[in-house]
């Protein structure tokens, strides 16, 4: 089954993502990041910004339903592929935290 099956139709976005490198040096990455809408790319965005070495973190979707997602990492010097690592891991362990919780009240 597609994830986000409904949101895909209704956006006409993507069923599977895809992440595609635009540009990368030292401190900036640019990446396009198709079957994905605002629901991640915001949480990551401000997971990102949670990180004292990232200056900006930002993403910007032309046209939706048209377009597809592109992030912008900067960061003060550290690797910003090592900067989004991060914060997906620590993306991670907030929906594990949630789950734990969740299923826990639950009673599942």
């Amino acid at each position: 089954m597609p994830r986000h099956k409904g949101i895909a139709q209704r956006y006409g976005a993507h069923t599977r993502m895809n992440l595609k490198i635009l540009n990368k040096t030292d401190t900036e990455l640019e990446m396009e990041i198709a079957g994905e809408m605002h629901t991640l790319l915001n949480l990551l965005k401000t997971i990102l910004l949670e990180d004292d070495s990232v200056e900006i973190a930002t993403y910007d979707i032309k046209h939706l339903g048209i377009s597809e997602p592109i992030m912008y990492i900067r960061t003060s010097g550290k690797d910003p592929l090592q900067a989004a690592r991060d914060a997906l891991s620590e993306m991670v362990s907030m929906c594990d935290e949630f789950k734990s919780v969740f299923l826990n009240q639950a009673n599942i």
